[in-house]
């Protein structure tokens, strides 16, 4: 047999990992085997009238296993889409530490933590990040004006994905 089987139990115990972390993606690479299992990130909205700031409004859909081509493109962030200018590419740029669920206020209907145009001071709150049950205040890295925003809030963020830009 020249091509390895498809690990039925693998693809399981891989989706079994997203489900237990919240994750969207997971991705084992072995020889000449690589299996990736991911889902579809379901609406996220933020309940305006609950006292809960953030309850989700649906659930995530199953696991769905994909092919994966040996020389895979660019990834796509799960999110926004790209715009001419790549924000990641900005010296400027706060990126997301963490997968998680961005919120620009501490709770519905209060101010957000900055806006574009505000001046910030180095390791001021700039927003929250939800992972796994846990809210993780986001300390700017550096003082500067805040001149864009690249998240909305309540929107899935992966790791490394760029949050805001700090001039």
């Amino acid at each position: 047999m020249s091509q390895n089987p498809i690990d039925y139990e693998l693809i399981r115990q891989l989706a079994n990992i997203l489900d237990e972390t919240n994750l969207t993606e997971i991705e084992v690479e072995h020889d000449k085997l690589k299996i990736r299992v991911a889902r579809t990130a379901a609406p996220v909205t933020v309940n305006q009238g609950a006292a809960a700031p953030w309850a989700f409004a649906g659930a995530m859909p199953p696991p769905v296993a994909a092919p994966v081509a040996a020389a895979p493109a660019a990834a796509a962030p799960a999110a926004a889409p790209a715009a001419s200018a790549d924000p990641a590419s900005n010296p400027g740029a706060v990126k997301s530490p963490m997968v998680g669920t961005a919120y620009l206020a501490s709770e519905p209907g209060a101010k957000a933590f900055v806006e574009v145009g505000d001046m910030i001071r180095e390791g001021q709150t700039v927003m929250i990040i939800e992972a796994m049950k846990h809210l993780n205040q986001i300390p700017a890295p550096r003082a500067g004006k805040v001149t864009a925003v690249l998240v909305e809030n309540g929107q899935p963020v992966e790791f490394g994905e760029p949050l805001l830009i700090i001039e």
